[in-house]
């Protein structure tokens, strides 16, 4: 087991205070040091995310002894804090940033770590949430998610060594990437998702005014496609401002895409386009997490009775599963319903079924 003495985490949010909670949880430093505000920190050592905290203005004392160091702040910040922390690093202290897009940070990086004594790899864990801040933070975010490394130095082996084996031990696969080329594939596979749930949202949005029923009756599939359009601009700002042109490109591929679907759908020669999505699909590996982090849902059908919830949620809370989130799917008054419920891991999952079926309930998994 690969293990260090102390890591700083520079913003402890939702991946920060992940990666915190991860180190702590797997004893895989001594000591965790977090910087943030101090509000933040204070919340930070309640939760045991970090050991020990320090604000921004007191960097040299966060930083001092520090074998590893993320900066999981938005994009702008992380290219600000080069040049704050560069003189406070230890000989041979490893930088690594999460910054959602690369080929920026790792070209400013280049003015700084490449007369350093300390040394830098941009990386960025395909992991994420809906939701942000520490409140958010999880132990076992970044089980089977890529982490994507993107050297541009000579980094020695040891220390290339030592962050792939730690990234390894909370659960992360690691994945090597030219800076480039990482910008162009989160622009096609996570920048467009986002972009395409926001304008379906929007269309929606904007035909609800001439008539209330669109959002109604916008539930299941809708519902799915769009879970994203929830992620706040203040995430994705620095992200759309830093790959604007891939992500550009992308939408203008998208477009024509749909322009040659709408004219099969006129033409009635839809039948290869579904076959050639469904393939696709059904390629993508269900054992690796994307960048937004997907549930693991069940449906249960119920009677119409008090206290049902509260007889599963008792059941599985008795077992150690916790539900992240709980959704009425169908209901009829005086008879019954379903609904979904959401787990962490597949294996919470499993168990789950398990035990609602155990007391009495019909239950099987959500794909």
């Amino acid at each position: 087991m690969e293990k260090v003495s102390k890591v700083t985490i520079i913003g402890v949010g939702l991946i920060g205070g992940s990666i915190g909670l991860a180190l702590t949880k797997k004893k895989l430093c001594e000591r965790v040091c977090g910087v943030d505000e101090f509000s933040i920190i204070h919340n930070a050592l309640e939760r045991d995310v970090i050991t020990e905290g320090y604000t921004p203005a007191e960097m040299e004392k966060a930083l001092a002894g520090s074998d590893l160091v993320f900066i999981c702040t938005p994009i702008y910040s992380i290219l600000n804090y080069f040049n704050q922390i560069l003189e406070f690093l230890p000989d041979g202290t490893l930088v690594c940033d999460v910054g959602s897009t690369k080929s920026q940070i790792v070209h400013e990086a280049q003015k700084y770590f490449n007369t350093s004594s300390a040394y830098f790899l941009g990386t960025h864990p395909m992991a994420g949430s809906e939701f942000k801040g520490i409140e958010a933070s999880d132990a076992y975010l970044f089980e089977n998610i890529v982490w994507v490394v993107t050297p541009f130095q000579k980094v020695p082996d040891d220390k290339v060594r030592m962050l792939g084996t730690i990234l390894e031990q909370i659960g992360a696969k690691v994945l090597l990437l030219s800076p480039e080329l990482h910008d162009k594939i989160a622009a096609a596979v996570s920048h467009l998702p986002q972009m395409a749930a926001i304008a379906m949202t929007n269309l929606i949005s904007r035909l609800q005014k001439d008539n209330p029923h669109f959002i109604r009756l916008a539930a299941g599939g809708f519902r799915d496609m769009t879970r994203i359009a929830s992620s706040p601009y203040s995430i994705w700002k620095d992200i759309c401002v830093t790959n604007k042109k891939q992500i550009a490109y992308f939408i203008d591929n998208y477009i024509e895409e749909l322009k040659t679907l709408k004219k099969h759908l006129l033409e009635d020669k839809l039948e290869l386009d579904f076959e050639n999505s469904n393939i696709t699909r059904l390629s993508i590996p269900k054992d690796t997490r994307g960048f937004m982090r997907p549930t693991y849902d069940v449906s249960v059908g119920v009677q119409d009775k008090p206290g049902v919830i509260a007889a599963i949620s008792t059941a599985l809370a008795n077992e150690n599963i916790n539900i992240k989130d709980i959704e009425v799917l169908k209901v009829r008054e005086g008879e019954g319903g379903t609904f979904r419920m959401s787990f962490t891991s597949a294996d919470d999952r499993k168990t789950a079924i398990k035990i609602i079926r155990d007391i009495g309930y019909s239950c099987y998994a959500r794909e």
